[in-house]
């Protein structure tokens, strides 16, 4: 019971950081963006493989710089002259100053993945190790009309200090589930370090009959680290009324943070014109992303210490199908996610269900 209410109290607590930063206010016409992220296979009636993802993210309203703009709090000025300056990044030299957009992204997320025997308390050689994952991460959206460009640092901790065996346990016990009793196995405490870069491009939006409308929002990048390190690229394609001006509807993928309207979405309605009867959107979409995957620490196990491990499949991918709804400053959605098999001895694909809320403010 007192572990149960640590957990709970932890759980109550991971947005707080988000939340007691000096963040800058938006407006009607320039919101901040708040996400709220569920990734759970029980969705898809299993409990294995990638089990549980959340996320919370917080993207600021559109800003001239991230160096310079007095919106932003004092510390993160400092933080991104301390980390780019040596680098020569964000100097404020885009083709048209007037058409840039600038966002900061901050979020904070953990990952939980299992075995499929959730009563074997020894390593079972032929089945992915138990690990979590607890991570901080800061990011930075340009966008440049029909192209979004994001780079984030993801730093957090893989293993027991994740507190990944907590959480579910916890949401176990209130939900009347079995526990699983392998997490003494699972992968060492070690610092995990994940450098993203993301590149989107978004078709012009096409009208159909009805009012209906549809684009093709296509993505490819890079991630770098400890913790995965692969090449990425994918497309959506995205049906329906009133199409959010944003880059779609992303699993919790890092440098997947889409969400934040811009200026001719439909939940900024002071903007767009739209009326109260059309702050209202309503779309479908199907999702592809593909990996080659080189190094995948929930799969290739510890980096500094000998601990379990399966061999990886180095091509990988996602095929999501959803939808998504806007109601005035929300956007909800909901998406099937079906995963290829990750390592030889797997039984088959993987599938689970992604659940997002984003609140413009």
């Amino acid at each position: 019971m007192k572990k149960s209410a640590i957990v709970l109290s932890a759980g109550l607590l991971l947005p707080t950081p988000l939340l007691a930063i000096e963040m800058p206010h938006g407006d009607k016409k320039n919101p901040g963006t708040f996400t709220f992220y569920l990734e759970n296979d029980l969705f898809a009636e299993t409990d294995q493989q990638y089990t549980n993802g959340i996320r919370f993210s917080w993207t600021s309203p559109d800003i001239t710089s991230y160096l310079d703009d007095e919106s932003l709090p004092t510390w993160s000025r400092r933080y991104n002259r301390f980390i780019t300056s040596p680098l020569g990044l964000f100097d404020d030299q885009p083709p048209k100053q007037s058409e840039i957009v600038r966002n900061l992204v901050i979020t904070l997320g953990q990952q939980m993945f299992t075995p499929k025997d959730n009563t074997r308390t020894t390593v079972d050689p032929d089945d992915r190790p138990y690990a979590g994952w607890l991570y901080l991460g800061m990011g930075y959206h340009l966008r440049y009309k029909q192209r979004m460009d994001s780079a984030i640092l993801n730093v957090g901790i893989v293993g027991p200090a994740s507190m990944a065996q907590e959480a579910q346990d916890f949401v176990h016990e209130i939900r009347g589930i079995d526990k699983f009793d392998g997490w003494d196995n699972q992968l060492n405490n070690e610092l995990g370090l994940q450098l993203v870069y993301e590149r989107k491009y978004r078709t012009l939006t096409e009208s159909l009959q009805a009012g209906l409308e549809y684009d093709v929002i296509w993505h490819g990048g890079a991630s770098l680290g400890n913790v995965a390190t692969y090449l990425n690229a994918g497309a959506e394609i995205r049906l329906g009324w009133f199409l959010p001006d944003d880059f779609g509807t992303s699993a919790l993928r890092p440098g997947g943070d889409n969400s934040a309207p811009g200026s001719q979405d439909p939940r900024i309605q002071s903007s767009t014109g739209y009326s109260s009867a059309q702050n209202f959107g309503l779309h479908g979409f199907i999702a592809f992303d593909g990996r080659w995957v080189l190094q995948d620490i929930f799969l290739d196990g510890n980096t500094f210490s000998s601990s379990h491990s399966v061999d990886k499949k180095h091509l990988v991918g996602d095929l999501s199908i959803g939808a998504s709804m806007l109601v005035k400053d929300w956007k909800l959605s909901y998406a099937r996610v079906f995963r290829s098999k990750e390592f030889d001895t797997q039984d088959g694909t993987h599938s689970f269900g992604s659940f997002s809320a984003s609140y413009s403010f």
